[in-house]
């Protein structure tokens, strides 16, 4: 076990953005609001598993709804204090800790800023390694462990409780409720023990989220390629480098959808890239061809500094870097793969890992 301080912040939201693939909301949201929570009410314990009791129970807290919104429509913090205080008394017993349900952007620190108001400990894990759009898609599903009951609070004090009979349930029934949330609330749910995590869980993550930040800050200061350096940090792939040309977002059913299309620059230069996503980067075509899917991670890098670019973040005349990392091996599992292959995005292509199709 360690702490984490309001120094450890900077790196956690980097690594976190350049984890969630595009998604889990603006990451510098979540700095501040960590800061300063722990500004005011101390370090917060970072654990792993294995420093907690087999029966012990961890309740993930996260943010839902379409991050292009969250960007307007900032969080108080109490809505996740909410919903954390509602499931712990539902559960009927006290939560021991909290996690990340997902390791994306903002969601990867909601949990930090409401371990420090209520001076619990963060468990080092989550359930993705990285950011999904819907409630279902995690490796927690593919284990047999239930989204029920799951919470759901918006900044006017509203409260709503869902038990479903499927984590695809409550996905349907959450995604029109936070509709008329406007588009984005606080969600607790996975209530969890710690053996189910032990078996379940991606382990390591806010660690990982912070080594990658720390990579890219020392690349930097080094005067080092920042982005040469996280590729070889993760085992990651260069996709592209070029311009952003256009970007097609729009908020569809509390999602931020759209694409993006960018021309090449340097090596790349005189090809074309074509990026899909849903809150998350999904789908890479260059030329038309398909070059990377998910589960696989998908990240666009600004191309100087390595900063990364949530979907909502993407604009017209940006220089980019886009990069691929192999996702979690959980994923590769035919009960996990089914819950994110490409086919049920919609994309007309087998899942192909990412190191498979750049050696081929």
């Amino acid at each position: 076990m360690r702490l984490l301080y309001e120094a450890n912040m900077e790196d956690i939201a980097v690594g976190a953005a350049i984890l969630g693939s595009g998604g889990g909301s603006d990451p510098y949201i979540g700095k501040l609001m960590a800061r300063e929570a722990i500004r005011r009410y101390g370090p917060v314990p970072l654990c792993s598993l294995d420093d907690l009791a087999d029966d012990d129970l961890v309740l993930p807290v996260a943010g839902m709804g379409a991050p292009t919104v969250l960007g307007e429509k900032l969080p108080a913090g109490d809505d996740i204090l909410r919903v954390y205080e509602t499931l712990g008394r539902y559960s009927g017993r006290a939560p021991r800790a909290t996690m990340s349900i997902e390791a994306g952007g903002m969601n990867s620190i909601r949990p930090i800023y409401i371990a420090a108001r209520l001076g619990i400990p963060v468990v080092d894990c989550d359930g993705m390694g990285r950011a999904f759009p819907e409630i279902q898609m995690t490796v927690l599903t593919a284990h047999g462990i239930s989204a029920s009951p799951f919470v759901m609070s918006d900044e006017r004090g509203n409260i709503l409780l869902i038990n479903a009979v499927s984590n695809r349930w409550v996905e349907t029934f959450s995604r029109s409720c936070v509709m008329h949330m406007g588009a984005t609330c606080a969600i607790a749910l996975y209530s969890a023990t710690v053996k189910q995590l032990k078996e379940a869980a991606i382990h390591g993550t806010i660690t990982l989220a912070e080594e990658l930040g720390v990579t890219v800050r020392q690349a930097r200061l080094h005067e080092k390629n920042p982005v040469a350096a996280l590729c070889q940090f993760v085992g990651g792939f260069l996709l592209f480098r070029g311009k952003i040309t256009d970007v097609d977002r729009r908020v569809v059913a509390g999602f931020a959808r759209g694409k993006a299309s960018m021309s090449g620059s340097g090596d790349f230069a005189g090809q074309d890239l074509w990026l899909d996503f849903q809150n998350e980067h999904l789908a890479v075509r260059l030329d038309g061809r398909y070059i990377a899917t998910t589960p696989d991670l998908i990240a666009v890098l600004d191309g100087e500094t390595a900063k990364p670019i949530t979907t909502e973040g993407l604009r017209y005349g940006m220089r980019v870097a886009v990069i691929a990392i192999p996702c979690a091996p959980q994923w590769r599992e035919p009960a996990a793969l089914a819950l994110v292959h490409p086919r049920y995005f919609g994309y007309d292509v087998d899942y192909i890992p990412v190191e498979e199709r750049f050696h081929s």
